[in-house]
């Protein structure tokens, strides 16, 4: 997978942290069977700028510890449509995960488990999202997400 990790915090998110996140992503997109050339971004960002971001695109008025921006690809961008061939060699830009640094730590802490349990829950969860996921849909949506996120997560070794 080709995943751009940013840090836009003001204190700097740790290598270990970072590395983590494209290992469980990388590990995630294998899980799911994605090809080796899907794009995706994570971005780290403190309470203050996720909250600019929940406040503008989702109406909501106060931080959040994760957004997910799916790119849907309806082709209306590309007018030749690419053979078989060509198409899998088109890397597949899936989206933008955001993450609040302060909320990881917040709700690590409040849930009694590692930071890097509450990093990778968050990724993944953003990730699922990314890939057609929601669990906001209804009950059966939502534990078939839940899931297969816990099972992610649990397989990869970041336990509860």
């Amino acid at each position: 997978m080709d995943l751009a990790v940013i840090d836009q915090t003001k204190d700097g998110v740790s290598q270990y942290h970072q590395d983590l996140v494209r290992a469980v992503l990388d590990y995630a997109g294998r899980y799911l069977k994605l090809p080796d050339n899907t794009e995706m971004s994570v971005t780290f960002m403190n309470n203050d700028e996720i909250h600019r971001y929940n406040k503008t695109y989702r109406g909501i008025d106060k931080p959040t510890d994760v957004i997910s921006f799916a790119i849907e690809e309806d082709g209306d961008d590309f007018p030749v449509l690419p053979d078989e061939e060509m198409d899998e060699e088109l890397a597949k830009n899936i989206g933008d995960i955001l993450v609040s640094v302060d909320i990881i730590a917040s709700q690590a802490e409040y849930l009694g488990h590692s930071y890097e349990r509450e990093l990778g829950f968050l990724v993944v969860h953003g990730f699922l999202h990314l890939n057609g996921y929601d669990h906001m849909q209804g009950d059966a949506e939502e534990k078939e997400m839940f899931d297969l996120q816990r099972k992610i997560l649990d397989d990869y070794g970041l336990r509860r």
